[in-house]
């Protein structure tokens, strides 16, 4: 077997999205890869007879599909495909044929949900103030650059850049035979469609129609009638709930979401709405742990879940994270509550069928990229109904993690991992990489990670842990973070060090490598400002300037005061906290990795760190990624995430 290699981002296939048919017989899901030579994600529909166990390619063609969803007859599937450049909403008969494009919306279609009747189908797209979804977008080749008046503080977005002042998300319906648009919703609002009742009379909406929305951090969910339009609110508190979806019988509408307790750090729960009486439960609140996936990797493509889903008994199934595992978890009304999936992997998509005897779960762990297995619910047992990694798994040796656990400041334990050297040969010493996530709310799990197994393949050791602000443990455990960046979770990173030097022989305290992106880049920053143990690092897409920060980050004018405790009117504790202000400590050659189109952590934090660092004679290097945002590493362009892992690795072979 050969050690894994960087360009084998090339032979992965990533298996997502799970949607049962009505009767259970039968699935869809999307397959992507990268096509090497195209320099972009494939992604295409395909189907699985779950009685014959037979899978079978439904759409074809180098352009990426996304959200099947079957019409509740089961005879016809929905989906989005950007093969007119935006997603456009396409059908296609279950027996098979060629799909029918319904849109040509100007913005394209953000998402949608089938009518139940099977003749309409209720989406959600954007529209500029005073045009409607007929009307065609009109392309003048002459056209002059116009200047863009800004006078919100919402005015760009990472992945996305400015964003239209005049633009408004509203909610429609289409007539599959006649092609006719209907806008449902108005006002100058962004509206987000939910969820549509199975008798076709009511809507779940979300929408905030306060004119401000700099300050606003909520989304209300509103019932809306479809006939009168009328609305009763779901809940409209501080926070973000969404993911809505209606019992079998209507009745209830379950929803995922978390109110601002803790800003940003609060835990998720599940919660659901009683039609009949009005009145709100939190399914969850006895769960000391998030609803839903707050894993970070870097394979799976598109992945997407259900906030939740309902069986004919009023069951439910979510995710929840928990210690570095996704689990597909159930649950009643009453109260009662376990776990449906096995504990060390990932459940990264999911769906039941209606009387909750199995389900199909998208699963990965360390070492399986990730397939689609049929699972029992009552018995545990599961059969694998892909097998598209199979022959790389084969061909690849793949580093199993080893979890551990130790004591750092107060007393808590924090969980991590860490990998051997692919090649590994006891006796031998190797140095040591310690990879720090983003977030910072955000968790390591038990999934496979590309990235991680480089690293290995490469005669590393790697350590990843979960320091405090990582989600998938306590309330205390995630919000221990904020106020105090540099503080406990600085120290954390350090225990997990020592505790790994004086457990593993085999490390060489000598050859310590650090590396991280966001919240791992600060982290990385502030690492070597505060000591000189490492001897080589590499910092990524990372914040260095808590001041310049509020000003040029998307979401820097609020994140600082929900993160750090402190905005303008606090320069002291912004500087505090800045990695910047300890530039003239750093011994360690440092490689900033930054993308030119970052908007949640601008490139000017990496130019400052650059040149401050390049003034005072350090040794350090800059390397920037055009026509790349925030999530180069994740979803990037191919080839330049190929680059960033070569500058990586080059770095730290230079170096350890």
């Amino acid at each position: 077997m050969r050690n894994l290699q960087t360009d084998d981002l090339f032979k992965l296939q990533s298996v997502t999205n799970p949607r049962l048919s009505p009767d259970g017989k039968e699935a869809l899901f999307i397959k992507t890869h990268i096509d090497e030579e195209e320099n972009k994600y494939i992604a295409n529909l395909y189907h699985i007879d779950l009685e014959k166990k037979e899978t079978t390619q439904w759409t074809h063609g180098k352009h990426r599909v996304s959200s099947p969803k079957w019409s509740a007859d089961g005879k016809q599937i929905a989906f989005l495909s950007n093969r007119d450049d935006k997603n456009q909403l396409y059908i296609l008969s279950a027996r098979g044929g060629e799909a029918k494009l319904l849109t040509s919306f100007e913005k394209g279609v953000s998402s949608f949900e089938w009518s139940p009747c099977g003749t309409k189908i209720w989406f959600d797209a954007s529209l500029k103030e005073g045009k409607t979804f007929t009307d065609k977008e009109e392309k003048d080749e002459k056209k002059k650059p116009e200047p863009v008046r800004v006078t919100k503080m919402k005015y760009k977005m990472d992945g996305v850049g400015l964003v239209p002042q005049d633009a408004f998300k509203q909610v429609g319906v289409i007539d599959i035979e006649t092609e006719e648009v209907t806008q449902f919703t108005e006002g100058n609002h962004q509206h987000t469609l939910q969820a549509v009742s199975h008798d076709g009379s009511k809507l779940v909406i979300g929408v905030n129609r306060n004119e401000d929305l700099d300050w606003e951090f909520r989304q209300p969910l509103h019932l809306v009638d479809v006939d009168s339009k009328e609305e009763t609110v779901i809940v409209d508190e501080e926070g973000y709930y969404g993911g809505a979806a209606f019992s079998f019988d209507d009745n209830y509408i379950v929803f995922a979401g978390s109110d601002r307790t803790f800003q940003n750090a609060t835990h998720s729960s599940l919660y659901v709405y009683d039609t009949r009486r009005g009145n709100r439960l939190n399914i969850t609140e006895s769960v000391d742990a998030p609803v839903g996936d707050y894993t970070v990797a870097d394979h799976q493509q598109g992945a997407s879940a259900p906030a939740a889903v309902w069986t004919k008994d009023d069951h439910l199934y979510f995710q929840l994270s928990s210690m570095g595992d996704v689990r597909l978890y159930f649950a009643t009304l009453e109260g009662e509550m376990y776990p449906a999936s096995p504990e060390d992997e990932h459940v990264y998509g999911y769906a039941v069928n209606g009387e909750g005897d199995f389900a199909l779960v998208a699963v990965s762990d360390p070492v399986n990229p990730g397939e689609i297995y049929q699972l029992t619910i009552a018995t545990g047992e599961r059969e694998a109904l892909t097998s598209f990694n199979k022959e790389y798994l084969q061909e690849v040796k793949l580093v199993e993690p080893e979890a551990i656990v130790f004591k750092s400041v107060k007393d808590w334990d924090v969980h991590g991992w860490l990998m051997k050297p692919a090649d590994f040969k006891e006796g031998e010493k190797y140095p040591l990489i310690v990879d720090i996530h983003g977030g910072p709310h955000a968790m390591f799990g038990n999934t496979f990670f590309h990235e991680m197994q480089l690293l290995a393949a490469k005669g590393y050791g790697v350590l990843y842990i979960n320091p405090r602000g990582s989600h998938g443990y306590s309330q205390e455990f995630v919000d221990a973070v904020r106020g105090d960046y540099g503080g406990g979770d600085y120290e954390d990173i350090m225990a997990s060090v020592d505790y790994v030097l004086a457990e593993n022989e085999w490390i060489d305290a000598d050859r310590l490598g650090v590396t991280g992106g966001s919240y791992g880049g600060f982290m990385t920053n502030w690492i070597v400002g505060h000591t000189n143990r490492f001897r080589a690092a590499v910092t990524q897409r990372s914040i260095c300037n808590w001041i310049s920060f509020f000003g040029v980050s998307d979401i820097g004018y609020y994140f600082s005061d929900w993160q750090i405790a402190a905005d303008m009117k606090d320069v002291e504790t912004l500087w505090k906290h800045s990695p910047l202000k300890y530039a003239e400590n750093v011994e360690t050659p440092l490689l900033i990795l930054h993308s030119e189109k970052d908007f949640r952590c601008p490139i000017e934090q990496a130019e400052q760190l650059y040149i401050t660092l390049k003034s005072m004679g350090k040794e350090t290097e800059f390397v920037r990624f055009p026509d790349a945002d925030h999530n180069l590493s994740r979803t990037g362009v191919p080839n330049l995430r190929v680059e960033r892992l070569n500058e990586i690795t080059g770095w730290f072979d230079k170096y350890l």
